[in-house]
């Protein structure tokens, strides 16, 4: 998969949070978004679905521009998976309602098609015993497991995950990394926004590291985790790699 930033420019009132984006990242399964808080990571990641519209400048997937339409623009964000830090699950539906809304409502599926799609895929997650519960009687790596079997079930051509573990314990976490490490090996690829450096080393084929609104680097995962471009870079790799290394 191929990403192109020409020239993206995003503010909020006076605060310029990405500032002239321009960098082509080409990546086989899973691109990467480090950078310190409040860096921009997950307004690029809401631009690229087309959740928000940039300033300026322009967002292509393997050649195909983002549109700037309402209409066109609906149908971008159905080509897309996106897993929030937050689930996003509609509280007053069980597991398997929050599959069966996007296929029927927003994909138009036959009831029974939709009915087929999202059992598979809960099964796939092993969350088929868990179908009939609402997000709240689910633990936090359940919730998560149903977040991305939703994202998965309308079969898009490309996954978006914004800090899927960060309101997660240890134990959830390497729950949904386990998930998000076997989609690796999906023909689906994935952008990932995560401050979980040691998953990252594992799953990443490219890093984009940002910084004050910008792209600093782009590296190989195996070039940027040995020996990071930019001064920014490795400061940042230093000091987290550090509290990593040092933690109980």
């Amino acid at each position: 998969m191929i990403l192109e930033l020409r020239g993206v420019t995003k503010s909020f009132g006076a605060h310029r949070v990405l500032d002239d984006l321009t960098a082509t990242l080409s990546f086989s399964h899973v691109l990467t978004l480090l950078g310190p808080s409040g860096c921009g990571k997950s307004t690029l990641l809401r631009l690229i679905a087309g959740l928000d519209r940039p300033d300026c400048g322009e967002i292509l997937i393997d050649g195909v521009a983002m549109p700037t339409s309402n209409q066109a623009l609906r149908a971008w964000r159905q080509r897309v998976g996106v897993v929030f830090q937050a689930f996003n699950l509609f509280p007053h539906l069980s597991a398997l309602d929050n599959l069966l809304l996007p296929l029927t409502q927003v994909h138009r599926l036959p009831n029974d098609e939709a009915q087929i799609r999202a059992t598979k895929i809960l099964e796939r997650f092993q969350l088929l015993d868990h179908a009939s519960k609402r997000p709240a009687a689910l633990s936090g790596g359940q919730r998560q497991r149903v977040a991305i079997a939703r994202a998965l079930a309308c079969n898009p051509e490309f996954l978006l995950f914004d800090e899927p573990t960060s309101a997660l314990d240890p134990e959830m976490t390497a729950e949904v990394l386990e998930v998000i490490l076997a989609l690796r090996e999906s023909s689906i690829p994935l952008i990932l926004v995560t401050h979980e450096l040691g998953f990252a080393q594992v799953v990443s084929d490219h890093i984009a590291f940002l910084s004050k609104g910008k792209i600093s680097c782009s590296q190989p995962a195996g070039e940027f985790f040995q020996t990071p471009a930019t001064a920014d870079a490795t400061r940042f790799l230093s000091r987290l790699l550090k509290f990593e290394k040092t933690s109980p």
